[in-house]
């Protein structure tokens, strides 16, 4: 079991034998791994040994207190939380407790259920932390690489596909939302194939009107027209031995369209004015976000040309089909935007991060670059939060549903229709959709058996 995966660990230290008997019996029930100890010299022994997510400590005890064992624990274990109860509640002893770094206070006599939900909102606040540093973790081993960041399954397979790809010499189209980062996988084709140490070379097809991307991509001669003093080569030949990336290439002319299809077939260009073929080395890799298919039949695309490039299909899926993604990329571009505007922002609030990953992103990964880039601008401290994040994101925490008829549903009916939705967009993954809505798994299997969304 990866340390992600496994059950949080408990340790409750008291010298009342019954409130060690009475709390462990609840939480070994709720799941966790639960270790107990009876004095306070046993329980210091005990942090001394190995590391708890939480720590449930009495305050009052003979030898060694609580608050020992809570200044013990925060040198040892940083990453651990305390909690600590007492049946001698004072607000001294309280201010004490939390200036030394206690996550919570409880005092005696106290509700089974007040004390199981603090330890849950402490064992929540250490998974995060862990989830967190596993995902820096990972991220540091993404830099400088051309490499696409993604534990999605769907997105796994095709990058397999493309490294397949990458080690032929066939055509590749990549198709996909703005956004999506089309450009990127073509450079993770290149970067994979036996032409990485020749250029990479890009050219936006929509950018330019049809004589000057003509010029940009097959060069000219020296005379050709007025003002060409000098031979100049195109895109085509700058690529040669390498790849050259054709971005919106719907957006090419027929009268491009003809000359490309040429290139492809012929592997020779004539430049603007010239007369004798130019021989040309070149990997092609084209990309759009239309449906080239519907181009075809509608006559503003070749069809031999569409085939000629559509020798694999690379379908990027869009980010909001990519949940798990969101806390990876999120804080890949935390760390680069931090770096580059000096600032110590370093982490994102779990509130902030599930409005992160619910968010629909019609931008996709571009959309989720720029809100990162804006909340680290906007950041005064070293955690990003909800504050920072656009009104729009923001308005996903008051959403409220209201029927045509304009009236308002119920909060039952709010609360069922939101988990329906969830479920939607986790495509009925269970762990995934409580993640999202901030509940244990047990807790959404009675809302969904509740609700009838089963």
């Amino acid at each position: 079991m990866t340390d992600l995966a496994r059950p949080g660990s408990l340790l409750i230290i008291d010298d009342e034998a019954m409130a060690v008997r009475s709390l462990s019996h609840v939480f070994r029930k709720e799941g966790y791994e639960v270790t107990t100890c009876q004095s306070g010299p046993a329980g210091l022994k005990a942090i001394e040994q190995r590391r708890f997510d939480v720590v449930l400590t009495d305050l009052r005890m003979e030898r060694v207190d609580g608050m020992a064992i809570l200044k013990r624990c925060r040198e040892l274990h940083p990453d651990s939380e305390v909690i600590v109860v007492t049946g001698y509640a004072t607000l001294n002893s309280a201010v004490d407790a939390m200036k030394e770094g206690a996550f919570h206070y409880v005092a005696k006599p106290y509700r089974l259920d007040e004390v199981r939900e603090i330890v849950k909102s402490a064992m929540e606040v250490v998974r995060l932390r862990r989830e967190n540093h596993e995902l820096r973790r990972r991220i540091e081993g993404y830099e400088g690489q051309v490499n696409i960041i993604t534990q999605d399954l769907t997105m796994q397979q095709l990058l397999d596909t493309a490294r397949q790809v990458a080690g032929t010499d066939c055509n590749v189209l990549i198709t996909g939302e703005s956004g999506t980062g089309k450009e990127l996988m073509a450079r993770y084709v290149h970067v994979h194939s036996q032409r990485v140490a020749g250029p990479f070379v890009a050219v936006n097809c929509g950018a330019l009107q049809d004589e000057l991307l003509t010029n940009e991509l097959f060069g000219h001669e020296k005379g050709a027209f007025t003002g060409a003093d000098q031979l100049k080569r195109g895109l085509i030949e700058v690529a040669e031995g390498g790849t050259l990336f054709l971005d919106e290439i719907a957006e090419m002319s027929m009268n491009m369209q003809v000359r490309l299809l040429r290139v492809l077939q012929e592997r020779e260009l004539l430049r603007v004015g010239g007369t004798q073929p130019v021989k040309v080395d070149v990997r092609f890799v084209a990309a759009t976000n239309r449906h080239l298919q519907d181009a075809v039949a509608a006559g503003r695309f070749r069809s031999d040309l569409y085939f000629r490039l559509n020798v694999v299909n690379l379908a990027l899926p869009p980010l909001r089909d990519r949940a798990d993604d969101v806390p990876l990329l999120a804080y890949y571009f935390l760390k680069k935007h931090a770096q580059a505007m000096a600032k110590t922002v370093n982490d994102i609030e779990p509130d902030a991060m599930r409005l992160l990953v619910r968010y629909d992103y019609p931008g996709n990964v571009r959309e989720l670059a720029n809100i990162i880039e804006r909340g680290v601008a906007l950041a005064d401290t070293p955690t990003l939060g909800v504050a920072q994040l656009p009104e729009a994101m923001r308005e996903l925490t008051v959403r409220v549903l209201i029927t045509p008829g304009g009236s308002m549903p119920t909060l039952e009916a709010n609360e069922a229709d939101y988990i329906r939705r969830v479920l939607e967009h986790t495509r009925g993954n269970r762990s995934q959709a409580a993640e999202i809505l901030g509940i244990d798994r047990v807790s959404l299997w009675r809302k969904i058996k509740r609700y009838g969304l089963a």
